[in-house]
């Protein structure tokens, strides 16, 4: 039987633990891929503007959801093994910046059977 005093300790040492436990079983948040055909001081404004768009919705970089950013600086080749990347890690988006960058998102995914949307819808 076990005594009071180490019934204490039990409990004690339980409660603890909670915390960490809950800590550890916290899901990740949600990867979004950003996408830019440009360099990263060609478009030094767009991850300004796009977390800007995304706090309007509710979602923080580094808090409830992750941004990554990927600069192509221009080398659109490279562009179907960065989305088919992004695609096998299962992103949760895939954002891009422009409309020449939607049509080429839209080539990079289609042979994959995925489809690429537009957003906000024109």
């Amino acid at each position: 039987m076990i005594g009071r005093r180490q019934f204490i300790t039990l409990l004690g040492g339980a409660a603890a633990a909670w915390p960490i436990a809950a800590r550890a079983q916290q899901p990740k948040p949600p990867v979004v891929g950003f996408v830019s055909g440009a360099s990263r001081e060609m478009a030094a404004e767009r991850p300004v503007m796009f977390r800007k768009g995304l706090g309007t919705s509710g979602f923080v970089d580094g808090e409830n959801v992750t941004v990554e950013y990927h600069w192509l600086d221009g080398r659109y080749d490279q562009l179907p093994s960065l989305m088919a990347d992004l695609v096998r890690r299962r992103v949760a988006v895939i954002a891009t910046a422009g409309a020449s960058e939607i049509a080429r998102a839209r080539a990079g995914t289609a042979d994959r059977g995925l489809q690429c949307e537009h957003w906000p819808r024109d």
